[in-house]
């Protein structure tokens, strides 16, 4: 077996064409948008090259035939956080060969190491958590949510084998629409609703940068306690918005404010999968046309719930209940083509909102693991701790 550092468009081109060969048999899967993958690995398009460095490999038989891949990166922002120096693996696809994934698993462990790292997470992306983490352990049943993992039962193997360890657990958690919220959560949502002081609204695409802003308020008041958590900017907030404003809906994005201060959001959108599967992985001109011929002829029965926030002084009062209920009750009554909402992954350092999640009633859909490699093997393995 041969290990490419990937440098030219044709071995590009064979990283990308690895997943093809890897799930050619599997009607669940649908492909990530080639053009979203490639920017990861741009400096042009990946502001986390201004503080880190990338790279990735193709493996190859002794035929010369293409049989995995894996790109290896270090967060200079984050690497130095941990007790151990910690850089990160992802993108990884093998075929069902242990010696195989070794080697790649290998490769990246010494790219690593030879710039000063002690650990790896894996697998992850060289970016936000929100797409590309973890490997998916259980729910391969389900179609992959968009951005999201997704592989075959036998990856998990070759991860423990090789003594990646479980650094975090994370669930998808899945609900129907149909499904009313449980009495107290109700009576919760009445007894608010009554206070005047309280308000909702759904986002307006017209004051996008007023949103931004009240995003920003609520989610960096709300994330300041999570692991290696840094402040967003209004440029990142205003960036985000713009990013999702092409498969935005404004009645899935709700805002809760009290006396006017914004208090708490839940930001949903159609579950993008639904219209990119038909693009088989490519967003190129013809994938466009394809992508927006389903989005506008096809009735989603997914709503993608990517992220909820409510500022610590307004938590355990009720707030969750106040905001996804109404949520809830305005798709069930005025968007019934929506069947069913999947929440974007919560991890296991989180028990509060697992806990919630749960006591509304939704059920597991997608559990996947965030693995951590020591590289010395008589160092201490550490967890991620926990949020207060």
């Amino acid at each position: 077996m041969k290990i490419v550092e990937v440098s030219n468009s044709n071995e590009i081109k064979r990283f990308h064409q690895v997943p093809y060969l890897i799930y050619k048999n599997d009607s669940n899967w649908i492909a990530h948008i080639k053009q979203e993958v490639e920017a990861v690995f741009d400096p042009n398009k990946n502001s986390y090259f201004t503080h880190g460095s990338a790279t990735r490999f193709i493996l190859e038989n002794n035929q010369g035939e293409t049989i995995g891949r894996v790109a290896a990166f270090i967060d200079n922002k984050k690497a130095n956080t941990f007790k151990q120096a910690t850089g990160g693996m992802g993108f990884f696809e093998c075929i069902d060969d242990e010696q195989a994934a070794i080697v790649l698993f290998d490769t990246c462990k010494n790219w690593l190491a030879e710039r000063g790292m002690q650990a790896m997470d894996g697998p992850v992306n060289f970016g936000e958590k929100d797409r590309y983490w973890g490997l998916l352990v259980n729910g391969f049943e389900h179609p992959p949510i968009y951005a999201n993992s997704y592989n075959p039962p036998y990856y998990q193997a070759f991860f423990e084998n090789y003594g990646f360890q479980t650094y975090f657990n994370q669930h998808n958690f899945i609900k129907p629409l149909t499904q009313k919220l449980p009495e107290k959560y109700v009576n919760k949502f009445e007894r608010i609703k009554q206070n005047k002081d309280y308000r909702l609204e759904t986002i307006n695409k017209n004051n996008l940068k007023k949103y931004a802003e009240d995003f920003r308020e609520v989610y960096n008041a709300a994330w300041v306690t999570h692991d290696n958590f840094k402040e967003m900017s209004s440029k990142q907030a205003m960036a985000m918005m713009q990013k999702i404003k092409p498969v935005m809906e404004t009645d899935l994005i709700w805002y809760a404010y009290y006396k006017d201060k914004p208090i708490s959001f839940v930001i949903m959108l159609p579950e993008l999968n639904q219209y990119f599967k038909v693009t088989k992985g490519n967003f190129n001109l013809w994938g466009k046309l394809k992508f927006l011929l389903q989005k506008l002829f096809s009735k989603p029965k997914y709503v993608w719930g990517i992220v909820f926030g409510v500022t610590p002084k307004f938590q355990g009062l009720g707030m969750e209940s106040y905001i996804l209920n109404a949520a809830a009750e305005h798709l069930r009554t005025k968007r019934p083509n929506y069947k069913k909402v999947i929440m974007t992954w919560i991890g296991d350092f989180n028990p509060k909102m697992i806990h919630i999640s749960k006591s509304m009633g939704a059920k597991n859909y997608h559990d996947l693991k965030t693995y951590r490699k020591l590289f010395d093997e008589n160092a201490i393995f550490e967890r991620s701790p926990i949020i207060e």
